[in-house]
Formats: C-alpha cells, sequence, structure tokens
C-alpha cells in the first residue's frame, strides 16, 4: 500500500509529539526529584527570623538553599520541649543541660504562641511558634520543616541531661524492634512521680477512652500509654504521620493517636533523666494557674478528637460532652438519622447519660402518681437486647394510658403550655401530635416522649399516628399484666410478652438483627458489632 505525502507528514507529526512528551515528561520527573532533594536540605538551613536580646532565636519563615549534613554524619536526633508554661518555665536551663554536653543537637522549644515574657534560650536553641502569621509563608510554623533528623527526642520542662550516650542507647533500644508496634521508647525522670505504664482503648464509635494499669516498673514494659514523666524517643517521621503531632497535653494527644494506630510505647527503668528544678512552680497561684490551663487543654483537645468520656485508670471519669446546662451533642433529627450515624459513631455517652437520668426521673414521677407505663418501641428492643438505651437511639419511648392522665400534676395542665419544674426538666404538650414530652432541661433538648393510648374493644389505640411502622395498634392483653425489667439501670414496667409485642411492631426477627432506625439513609454494618 502507497502511503502519501500527507499520511507520511501527519505520521511524522505523531512521532515527533509523542516523542516531545517524553522528553518533557522525564524533564518534569527530574525537577520534582531534585525539588525533593533541595527540599531535604533547605528545612535543615530555616534560619532565625529575628534574634531578642541576642539570645532568643525564632525559626523563621525562610529557607537557606541547600544545607549539607557537613563532612561527617549529621546528628540523629533532635530535642524537642513542648510542655511548658510562658509565665514560669524552666526552657533556657533544660537547653543548656543538652546543649552543654550536646552541641551539635538540634534543639527545639514549641509553643501554640509567642511566649511572654519572651524565653530566653542559648545559642543552639530555637523557639517555632506554631500559630500562624499572616506575613510569613506556611512553612515558617509548620515543625515537619524543622526537623530534619531521624529521630526526636520529646523532654518535659525541667529535665536535666546527666548522661550524654542516653542518645545512643535509646535509639538502639527502638531499632531493635525493627518494623514491630512498639514505636516509642520512654525513659522515667527521677525525683518526679513515678512513671506508670497504662493500656489506652479508644473507642471512636463510642466517643470513649479507657486507660486502665499495665506492668510497669520493669525494664523493658511495654503498653500503649504513660501515665506522670517521662522522656520519649519517636521517630521523625512516625510523629509527623500523627493527625495532631504536637497537641497538648502532649500524653494525650500523642498517645490516644499511636494507639488508633496499633503502635506501643516501650517503658525502660533505666537510663534516666534529673531534675532538679522542683516544684516546677514557685507559687500557689502560678500552679493553680497550671492546673487551670491543663484543663482547659484537656477539654480543647478531647473535643477535637471527638472525644466525650475518659476512664481513667483509679476508676474516675472526665467529661467533656452536653450537661444540664449546655445544649446536646447532636441537633435536629432528619429522616431518623441522626448526624452521628453518618459519622459512623453511635450516640455520645454524655447523652446516653442525660437520657438515663430523665427516664429515671420520669418512671419515678408516673409510678408515684399511679399512672400506667411500659417500655415503647425502640426503648422496649433495647431493654430486651441490651437492658438499656439502644447504643445509636436519640430519645426514650414510653406508652401511657391516656385514662391516667389526670393522676400527675405534671402532664394534666400541659394544655396551657410547658412546665419546667423544680429539677429543671422541661414537661410539655409535642407540637408534632398528640403526646408528650419531658426533656432534660431548657438547653439540652433530650427527651423521653411519653404516649397516650386507650382501649377500644380490646385493642390500644390513640388518636395520634406516625409515620414509624412500629407505631400500631395492638391488643391490650399485651398490658395485662405489666412485667417489671431491667432498664437503662433502674427497673421498669413492660409488656408480658415482649417477643410477640416487638414482632407485631417491627417484624421477625428484630430482636437478633440490629439495624439503624432509617437503612435507606445509613445502614449499621452488623460485621462490625
Amino acid at each position: 500500500m502507497r502511503i502519501s505525502l500527507c499520511q507520511g507528514l501527519l505520521t511524522g507529526a505523531i512521532i515527533l509529539n509523542l516523542l516531545i512528551l517524553y522528553y518533557v515528561s522525564r524533564a518534569q520527573q527530574q525537577m520534582m526529584e531534585k525539588r525533593k532533594e533541595l527540599g531535604r536540605g533547605s528545612r535543615r538551613a530555616a534560619r532565625p527570623a529575628s534574634l531578642l536580646g541576642g539570645a532568643l532565636g525564632v525559626i523563621g519563615a525562610e529557607h537557606a538553599g541547600m544545607a549539607a549534613e557537613g563532612h561527617g554524619r549529621g546528628p540523629r536526633v533532635s530535642v524537642l520541649l513542648r510542655e511548658f508554661e510562658s509565665f514560669e518555665n524552666y526552657v533556657g536551663d533544660v537547653a543548656n543541660s543538652f546543649l552543654r554536653q550536646r552541641p551539635e543537637l538540634p534543639f527545639l522549644a514549641v509553643a501554640d504562641t509567642f511566649p511572654y515574657p519572651p524565653l530566653v534560650l542559648p545559642e543552639g536553641a530555637r523557639l517555632l511558634v506554631l500559630s500562624p502569621s499572616p506575613d510569613q509563608p506556611p512553612q515558617a510554623h509548620r515543625p515537619e520543616f524543622h526537623l530534619q533528623t531521624e529521630f526526636v527526642l520529646l523532654v518535659p520542662d525541667g529535665v536535666e541531661l546527666e548522661q550524654p550516650r542516653v542518645f545512643e542507647r535509646l535509639i538502639k533500644e527502638l531499632e531493635g524492634e525493627g518494623g514491630g508496634p512498639v514505636r516509642l521508647v520512654a525513659v522515667p525522670v527521677l525525683t518526679r512521680s513515678a512513671v506508670q505504664c497504662l493500656h489506652l482503648r479508644v473507642n471512636l464509635k463510642e466517643w470513649t477512652a479507657t486507660y486502665s494499669p499495665a506492668a510497669s516498673g520493669s525494664s523493658g514494659s511495654v503498653c500503649t500509654a504513660l501515665q506522670g514523666d517521662a522522656v520519649v524517643l519517636i521517630r521523625t517521621e512516625d510523629l509527623f504521620n500523627l493527625s495532631v503531632p504536637l497537641g497538648r497535653p502532649l500524653f494525650p494527644a500523642l498517645f490516644i493517636q499511636t494507639t488508633l494506630r496499633g503502635w506501643k510505647v516501650k517503658l525502660l527503668e533505666s537510663p534516666c533523666f534529673s531534675a532538679n528544678h522542683r516544684p516546677l512552680f514557685s507559687s500557689a497561684h502560678n500552679q493553680w494557674k497550671a492546673d487551670t490551663r491543663l484543663k482547659e487543654a484537656t477539654g480543647k483537645l478531647m473535643r477535637s478528637f471527638g472525644l466525650k468520656r475518659l476512664l481513667l485508670p483509679e476508676g474516675k471519669e472526665q467529661w467533656f460532652g452536653c450537661t444540664k446546662e449546655t445544649p446536646r451533642c447532636f441537633g435536629t433529627v432528619q429522616d431518623d438519622t441522626p448526624d452521628y450515624l453518618y459519622l459512623d459513631r453511635w450516640t455520645p455517652p454524655c447523652c446516653l447519660r442525660a437520657l438515663r437520668e430523665t427516664t429515671k426521673y420520669v418512671i419515678n414521677i408516673l409510678e408515684s402518681s399511679g399512672v400506667r407505663y411500659w417500655l415503647e418501641g425502640g426503648s422496649l428492643l433495647g431493654a430486651v437486647r441490651h437492658q438499656d438505651i439502644i447504643p445509636w437511639d436519640y430519645d426514650v419511648d414510653l406508652g401511657i394510658y391516656l385514662e391516667d392522665v389526670p393522676n400527675c400534676d405534671h402532664l394534666k395542665n400541659l394544655d396551657s403550655g410547658s412546665l419546667v419544674d423544680a429539677n429543671g426538666y422541661v414537661w410539655e404538650r409535642a407540637v408534632e401530635g398528640d403526646f408528650y414530652r419531658v426533656q432534660y432541661s431548657e438547653a439540652n433538648h433530650l427527651h423521653v416522649d411519653l404516649w397516650p393510648f386507650y382501649s377500644r374493644n380490646g385493642i390500644m389505640t390513640k388518636d395520634t399516628w406516625t409515620e414509624h411502622k412500629q407505631d400500631v395498634e395492638f391488643p391490650e392483653h399485651f398490658l395485662q399484666p405489666l412485667v417489671p425489667m431491667p432498664f437503662a439501670g433502674i427497673t421498669a414496667y413492660g409488656p408480658n410478652n415482649q417477643r410477640a409485642f416487638l414482632e407485631l411492631k417491627f417484624g421477625e426477627g428484630v430482636i437478633e438483627n440490629p439495624q439503624y432506625p432509617n437503612p435507606m439513609k445509613k445502614r449499621l454494618d452488623r460485621s462490625k458489632l
């Protein structure tokens, strides 16, 4: 077949374009690789932007060109001090202690905002302020641009270096773990509270972190969290693979994230660090300020991590969610699917606590007033399945006899409006239909719904119906008699044949086959239960 001149020219043009694309692609790839190399070097060359008093070096925004490691091998570890208070600290002494014996090591103090009074740091120590400034590039406030060593040693305020070769020992210990789950190595600080090795379990679905004691005090204890004062070595790459690498308080922020990644920390008995500046604060007022800031920082951290409840190793609880004085943790529910289900989470524990308190309170008043009630709908399902509220439910439903409403002072006059009782609970007739609602408080609208039924020819019915499939009539014999059953920490009353009652309302097998309220919007993955 003969090729015309036009076909030949077209073929040549195509081949030429392919060659040009190939060489352009190669050139772009080489440029990207060169930029990476330049980035590695230029990060080491970041120089202070200003000096205050000739002693305070602040990491600046600019990066000098490519910085060589020198003729020999550079330091493998940087020292980083994150936890200190600006109003009273020993950061300068800590830096002097390390740099006096190991002057080649990079030393970095990290603060959220510029400390006042300013820190006085020795030559070789630098300050990194995490808060961004509009006149500086983002690299100026990102610690990963200023830590170029293979490892980072996290040290607390007031610590002192006594054994210069401790770094090599810790590095050797961490490298000896290979690629296993131990990704951090720690040693205690003497003359301070004992370091305790803990097991930490973080359940984001239930918004909860649980600490429990683990074996400690022996060399080589492996656990998932530490309590007390310690020095921690971690690979720089691992540190900056965390979502919040330098959050405060440092240890809770660090170990919550490492636990979620399956990492562990190895606590050694020795070598150890000393700390002669004790106590850290010279006055009770400064100690109070430090404790207050710690409490505020802890609350801010837990809320940012989506944790509402901490269970501490000594059995105490700390709460960071809603209260009677604040709104509930979620907004108006659309399509029977609260917003937290879309986040693959269940009802926050503070909300469940409020629902349990409200349920106990309402049931006590109903019983003392002679109002017959029973657990209804999903609340009965929760009682049968969990002896509690379903973990993803957001209210409690009780059926009541309409003819008993006049027996209860809190209910009989609600046609004229709502009632806030002496304990802050809000009783009202619901705007959605002919039923009653009891809210946890005026601020917090977690609630118990009371559905009035009456008997007609042996069938329990009512005047207002919802679109819920379980909202149907049922034979009164299920309520004759009512039977006691455990629910939400109390004994409540329910129908006498609970399986038949629930399957009448929800369908066969509902007890054994849990599902979210509206599977069309969000379906429960039962394999993860």
